[in-house]
């Protein structure tokens, strides 16, 4: 058997397998096979449906995974394996509108249950960084009508966006590994979804400013969407109706689920200086999903890229030629 390391749920684990990425046919992951079956509490995994993932020398760890309703990545030249959100990890009934729970920096969204909550995607490598501090403004406004902006970083290095969460009001996390931004199938930044009392979501992705600093670039009045987050906070009305938010709601491909979890493994390689691993995993996540610049521009800091210099308007001369929107505003 090899140890090989497993990435899951924002977490390391060591995983002893088969050179071939197989784990014994036993236990795995907290299920363990029973003649009809894998078994976890009261779930269980049929035998037909698990011989889908087990062959003579053990369980596939990455088929094993697909069971579970989860995307999983192995680089065995590597030895290490990576999963992906969803299944029983938590994805959370986003193709219901309901928000995906998650907690960062020791904050859970399902504490805010009981208020209106805008979930706001940014990151350092992005201008939107300016607009942090109006967004903290917005939630001070705000608050006493039982709102809460909650802002997330998407820098895959936590200390590049501390210096722009200083002294803001709101909770402010960084997710480092994109489990959040995986959960909301969020592909650029800003991007602001808006969730209700319950926990449903009544704005989906939706790019969105709070200040014009790049409007001449974005195109996007960051009056109205104060006038339209005043009018859901204070009035009740988010603008869109039920079948607006199933019609405009963005769910992930497999292929985008996939990129996903190539940029969580070029990421982990990138920090601990696996230059060559990393490269390889961050170019398939590109060729899978070319249009998602949360991976693309989001891994150029970790690479020693300048994420406002020349590869980035490189990218998004390629995206604009192709056809493809860099942000994606809904209507009001």
């Amino acid at each position: 058997m090899t140890a090989f390391t497993l990435l899951i749920d924002g977490r390391e684990e060591r995983l002893d397998l088969t050179p071939g990425g197989r784990a014994p046919a036993t236990t795995l992951l907290g299920w363990t096979r029973k003649p009809h079956g894998w078994c976890k509490g009261d779930a269980c995994i049929p035998a037909f449906r698990a011989a889908e993932a087990e062959d003579e020398d053990g369980v596939d760890v990455v088929r094993f995974a697909a069971l579970l309703g989860r995307t999983a990545v192995a680089d065995l030249d590597e030895k290490v394996i990576a999963f992906g959100e969803g299944g029983e990890g938590g994805e959370g009934g986003l193709a219901e509108g309901v928000a995906p729970d998650f907690t960062l920096d020791g904050t859970a969204l399902a504490d805010l249950r009981g208020k209106k909550v805008a979930l706001v995607f940014w990151a350092s490598w992005c201008g939107c960084r300016y607009d942090l501090a109006a967004w903290d403004e917005r939630h001070r406004e705000l608050a006493p009508h039982g709102f809460s902006v909650v802002s997330v970083a998407l820098d895959r290095n936590p200390e590049d966006a501390r210096p722009w969460r200083k002294d803001l009001a709101h909770p402010a996390l960084t997710d480092a590994d994109g489990l959040v931004a995986e959960l909301y199938n969020v592909i650029n930044v800003p991007t602001v979804v808006w969730i209700d009392e319950e926990g449903r979501i009544v704005r989906p992705q939706d790019t969105m400013t709070a200040t014009d600093t790049f409007r001449s670039m974005n195109g996007l009045d960051s009056a109205r969407s104060m006038e339209a987050l005043r009018r859901w906070v204070v009035d009740g009305d988010p603008g869109l109706t039920p079948e607006a938010v199933r019609e405009h709601l963005r769910l992930p491909t497999p292929e985008e689920r996939r990129a996903r979890v190539h940029a969580r493994l070029a990421a982990w390689f990138f920090g601990r200086d696996r230059r060559a691993a990393a490269v390889r995993h961050r170019d398939a996540a590109a060729s899978l999903a070319p249009h998602d610049v949360t991976i693309r521009r989001g891994l150029m800091p970790l690479a020693g890229i300048d994420p406002f210099g020349d590869e980035y308007f490189t990218l998004r001369a390629e995206l604009e030629s192709a056809g493809i929107p860099l942000y994606r505003p809904l209507p009001e």
